[in-house]
């Protein structure tokens, strides 16, 4: 009788989430082996694409930009494409409320980016540089507290009912999150397949709920930097929160399935679904963005061939250029750099925009690319 454990109670603190991993027979059945290996296959072709191009960056600043925009689109913050582009490349354009939050979760995935390069492995620390990125507050993993983190139902006839409460108490958390990382980290104690750790990890990040806010956006940056940690692509660049915007209800439904009905398989499942038509999704656009460097490339050589290969590049890492940011070993005049941009205005690939004083422009094909769904 001493192994019982209290039931689940949603208006409760869930200090008695069950720790990493989960029983091998709950979640290692032939259908999850079978979308392991078409998730694996898919990921592995989006890295050696992704090799392929001889500027990673073309992809890197634009598809990380629009994940950004999509996480944040989960928790209901919306802007415009053309804003957070905008902002990108003019340092003078003002940024207000919802983009200011777009661009700090990109600011934060390059935080732990850089982190993993450094350390090799996610940390408690990381989350919280992440989390302080996202918020940009100063405090940490959430402290013993009078009061207690509930969370509740933000829309549809059961607005405001209680749909979970995460577990509370100083200790309890550090139990939880240090569990979550060796899980994580020690692949020789916990040997199992990367994408299994990634869709098991984002659950019990989610379940833990270690910080009072953005637990959604950090959960999704740790499902990137996990996929950076165990080499499964080198760079940032499949992002789910657009697979999971389209489909969310079922992600909330399948969250809450685990903790209440130990229900592994369908969440498991719909991660490496996500994770599979993301890969082949991403692969579309890196071919199509490659194919019109190609023929954007081809134009130029024909009509100007003084322009550099590398100052077409540049025309590629986000839609809109200021001429001060083509500046570079090369070229070091801003005329020069005015010279070539009236040349590409004349023959179509870019578009002059005055914002406030400043002339800037657009690569229109590139920004039609991306904006395509």
């Amino acid at each position: 009788m001493s192994n019982l454990i209290e039931p689940y109670d949603r208006n409760k603190p869930f200090n008695n989430l069950p720790l990493l991993p989960p029983d091998d027979e709950k979640v290692e059945t032939k259908e999850v082996l079978k979308a392991l290996n078409n998730a694996n296959k898919a990921l592995a072709e989006l890295k050696g694409i992704a090799k392929k191009l001889s500027n990673q960056s073309m992809l890197v600043n634009t598809i990380a930009l629009r994940e950004a925009k999509a996480s944040t689109e989960i928790e209901n913050i919306f802007t415009t494409d053309d804003e957070l582009y905008k902002a990108l490349s003019i340092s003078e354009y003002g940024l207000k409320g919802n983009a200011k939050e777009v661009l700090r979760y990109r600011q934060a995935l390059w935080k732990g980016y850089n982190d993993i390069a450094k350390n090799k492995a996610l940390t408690i620390e990381t989350i919280i540089d992440i989390y302080q990125e996202i918020k940009q507050v100063n405090d940490g993993v959430r402290p013993q507290q009078t009061e207690t983190v509930i969370l509740k139902r933000g829309s549809g006839q059961l607005t405001g009912e209680v749909v979970y409460t995460p577990p509370r108490g100083t200790q309890v958390l550090r139990q939880k999150l240090n569990n979550l990382f060796e899980y994580i980290n020690d692949d020789s104690k916990y040997h199992y397949d990367p994408l299994l750790k990634i869709a098991i990890s984002h659950y019990q990040f989610e379940a833990i709920h270690p910080f009072r806010d953005g637990n959604g956006r950090e959960g999704r940056i740790l499902s990137i930097l996990l996929m950076i940690q165990k080499q499964l692509l080198e760079v940032p660049i499949l992002y789910l929160s657009a697979y999971i915007i389209r489909e969310k209800d079922e992600y909330y439904e399948l969250l809450k399935n685990v903790t209440t009905l130990k229900h592994w398989v369908p969440w498991i499942l719909y991660v490496l679904r996500a994770i599979e038509e993301t890969s082949k999704y991403t692969i579309s656009k890196i071919e199509e963005i490659d194919r019109l460097f190609s023929r954007t490339t081809e134009l130029v050589n024909e009509k100007y061939p003084s322009i550099r290969k590398e100052f077409i590049e540049k025309l590629f890492e986000q839609p809109y250029i200021s001429p001060k940011k083509l500046l570079d070993k090369n070229i070091k005049s801003l005329n020069t750099v005015k010279k070539y941009l009236k040349q590409l205005e004349d023959i179509g690939v870019l578009i002059p925009e005055k914002i406030g004083k400043e002339i800037v422009y657009l690569n229109i094909d590139l920004y039609n690319v991306l904006s395509e769904s």
